[in-house]
């Protein structure tokens, strides 16, 4: 027998397996299986014949996807169906009425008729004597009741009693048993077509009084479940699905109703009134579902009513709870109640879901604009609250206060153990950042996750953005005067500016991930209907950490480079303006009589004291992230020489001057870029890099002096004299060199020291 292949079919070959992944509609995929013919131990066969384990595992996965994703587009077809497949159902329900009553017309028409035809024959028979007339009447009154005339008369009496006293299931019998003796006597013309049509007439008659009680029984409030469920039963058996349907669904919508009049949204708190009308609502729609269910089996018609009813009564339920709380809460960005009471509606409708009800989605369209706004509302508060912080914040490091939410009931010691020394505002932006996201890791199935984590970085953002703003003189703040913009406290000391970089490291390395871990807890599902996380899922995680905290770090190294551009500029130039590192200083030196006094210049010594104190302070500030510390003193360094290298004017001077540079001032330039690279090595800051610069700089000097004439090697002394003058200086810069013959203004950090007292140092060292 042949069989017909998907057009994504398996094969043995290896060239085939790529059809796997073929972009094929589902409609193409099943389309094998659409066969009348189709055989599916002969498919089996036929694909697992010549297949080894890979691709058998291969088929099997393909097949579940397949079924799967049938499902869920009969689901959606189902569901896109109901208005047109519920108004079809009603609107043949309505012709089969009409159909039924036409018939009792049409039968009642002609037992009149046959009647009056009855009447005819016995007028002629009257049209003799008189005295016969007698004989035939007195036969009449004479003649003994048939069995099923004495049946009709007791019939008729019992059927008024037992609807008199609402005796359903005995009335329901009688009924049937009438029907039953109508046909028989139709047949068998056992009654007059007299007594036959008043026998149909009763029945029809009484049927439709039954079904009036069993519905009147239905609406009532007080009419318990068994009973409804029996009066819904009955009108069923009466030939009225449609109205038993329909009256089933009004009664528990009328008890709903009637339930929801002792909740006051008013007198309790929001969570409080959304559990209980959420149980209320959802409780009911699956009581519905089992009287459904129990009554009326799995009939499409009757099912697509019960799943359009119960939509509708959750749109009506999901307006209710956004009137009376979300709506405000979400205004407020109140954002953890607006998560906890999604999260108790979802609770008690995802109960539903075994029951063939999937309400969820109609539940997260609804809330899904609340949800946004609190969240937006709350990332905004974050941001206000944080400046209004900054504003006031003397950016000194401490441990978090005790008793936030985010430190919870844990002991003073456990909290100073596990918390990081921040000022302020970064406790500020670190508590409710953690509480944002305590509140919308709950809501991970409505894929919110992604939307908070967005948010919080774009917060950060803006913190370092006032933590630059905190620089004094930085180009940020100095464009932002005058432009209405948010205040915050000037940094002004180096421990301060410092404090800064702390705040933003932390945030940026350890507490905004450990935040954003909870927008994706391992203990839940990422979305209602699928399985638990494996370990395997977990381990995904790790790239997508990664890649948060390479962002953040981003917006870290701003701070950082803002941070050296600061306290590059003020070592470059001076408060009027003008610039301290200029070719000028060096150009000078040759055209002195006096002996220059060897010692790095100046500006470079501050670069030292600078970094000397920025490395101190570093050292207790970043314990445990030393590589940051680190990499802040490399840069420091880097952007100074950078400057030096980049400089079109100091090397124009230099290079085309009307003054070229001398052999005294090529020296001193030698030194000051040994000295660099002396304390740089020495502090464990020279990146290859700088070091790189730092070399393309002398030999940019040494060409430029090379370039009048002279041979700089033969005006420049050896190399270890240069280590040797700049290790002494770097002494004497940390008060750690005690010379004998070197008196006390020699020693001092802003002194000179001459060639004469550096020689004699070294010389007297020695000794």
């Amino acid at each position: 027998m042949e069989i017909s292949h998907p057009t994504a079919s398996f094969s043995s070959s290896k060239g085939d397996e790529t059809e796997f992944e073929a972009e094929l509609t589902l409609s193409e995929k099943i389309k094998a299986f659409k066969s009348s013919n189709f055989d599916p131990e002969g498919y089996v066969t036929n694909k697992c014949r010549q297949m080894n384990e890979k691709q058998i595992r291969m088929l099997v996965k393909y097949l579940v996807d397949l079924k799967a994703a049938s499902a869920e587009e009969m689901r959606k077809s189902v569901y896109a169906n109901y208005s047109a497949f519920i108004r079809t159902s009603r609107e043949i329900s309505d012709l089969e009425g009409q159909l039924l009553s036409l018939r009792n017309f049409l039968s009642t028409q002609a037992a009149l008729i046959h009647a009056l035809s009855e009447g005819a024959r016995l007028e002629s028979f009257s049209s003799g004597s008189e005295g016969s007339m007698k004989v035939n009447i007195f036969d009449l009154e004479d003649r003994e009741p048939s069995n099923t005339e004495k049946w009709l008369a007791q019939f008729l009496e019992d059927l008024e009693v037992l609807l008199a006293e609402r005796r359903v299931k005995e009335a329901l019998d009688a009924l049937d048993e009438g029907e039953r003796i109508a046909k028989e006597a139709n047949h068998q013309k056992t009654l007059t077509q007299s007594s036959l049509l008043l026998l149909k007439n009763t029945i029809t008659e009484q049927r439709q009084r039954l079904a009036d009680q069993l519905a009147e029984a239905a609406c009532q409030p007080s009419t318990r479940s068994v009973e409804l469920r029996s009066s819904v039963q009955a009108l069923k058996q009466l030939g009225d699905g449609p109205r038993a349907h329909n009256l089933l669904l009004k009664s528990h919508k009328q008890k709903l109703q009637y339930n929801m009049q002792g909740l006051r949204p008013g007198t309790s708190n929001g969570a409080t009134y959304t559990s209980s009308l959420s149980q209320l609502v959802f409780s009911t729609i699956a009581q519905a579902a089992s009287d459904s269910l129990a009554v009326f089996g799995d009939e499409p018609a009757y099912t697509s009513e019960l799943v359009t009813w119960a939509v509708k009564e959750t749109e009506s339920f999901s307006l209710l709870i956004k009137r009376h709380v979300l709506a405000s809460s979400a205004a407020g960005g109140g954002l953890r109640v607006v998560a906890e009471c999604v999260q108790i509606c979802l609770g008690h409708c995802s109960l539903l879901e075994s029951r063939g009800l999937a309400l969820s989605p109609v539940l997260l369209r609804l809330f899904r604009p609340c949800i946004e706004q609190a969240l937006s509302a709350n990332l905004k508060r974050i941001e206000h609250s944080t400046a209004a912080f900054a504003a006031a914040d003397d950016w000194s490091l401490a441990y978090p206060p005790v008793g936030t939410r985010s430190l919870g009931s844990a002991s003073l010691g456990s909290v100073i153990a596990s918390q990081s020394k921040l000022s302020s505002s970064a406790h500020r932006f670190n508590s409710m950042a953690q509480d944002l996201c305590e509140d919308v890791g709950p809501l991970e199935s409505l894929q919110f996750a992604d939307h908070a984590l967005e948010g919080l970085v774009q917060a950060f953002n803006s913190y370092v953005n006032m933590l630059i703003n905190a620089l004094p003189g930085s180009v940020e703040t100095e464009n932002l005067e005058g432009s209405g913009s948010r205040i915050v406290r000037m940094a002004e000391t180096e421990a301060q500016q410092i404090a800064l970089l702390a705040n933003a490291l932390l945030l940026a390395d350890e507490l905004l991930p450990r935040a954003a871990s909870k927008l994706q807890p391992f203990s839940q599902n990422s979305r209602i209907d699928e399985p638990p996380r494996r370990t395997s899922e977990r381990q995904n995680r790790a790239p997508e950490q990664r890649e948060l905290k390479r962002r953040l770090q981003r917006f870290v190294d701003q701070l950082r480079d803002s941070f050296c551009r600061q306290h590059a500029l003020e070592l470059i130039f001076m408060e009027d303006g003008s610039v301290r590192l200029s070719a000028e200083m060096y150009i000078s030196m040759d055209g002195n009589a006096d002996e220059p006094e060897w010692f790095p210049s100046p500006i470079y010594q501050e670069l030292f004291a600078k970094l000397t104190r920025i490395a101190s302070i570093a050292s207790d500030t970043f314990v445990g992230r030393e590589r940051f510390a680190t990499m802040l003193l490399m840069r420091l360094t880097e952007t100074v020489i950078l400057w030096l290298s980049d400089d079109q004017s100091f090397w124009e001077e230099i290079e085309e001057g009307p003054k070229p540079l001398g052999p005294l001032g090529l020296q001193q330039f030698y030194l000051d870029m040994e000295f660099v690279i002396l304390f740089a090595s020495q502090g464990r800051y020279l990146s290859r890099n700088l070091h790189q610069v730092i070399k393309n700089i002398i030999g940019r000097a040494i060409e430029s002096v090379a370039a009048t004439g002279l041979d700089p090697y033969s005006v420049l002394p050896e190399d270890d004299w240069f280590a040797e003058v700049a290790q002494i200086a770097i002494k004497m810069l940390t008060g750690q060199a005690t010379f004998g013959n070197v008196d006390q203004d020699i020693l001092s950090p802003t002194a000179s020291v001459s060639a004469k007292s550096i020689s004699s140092a070294i010389s007297h060292g020695s000794n």
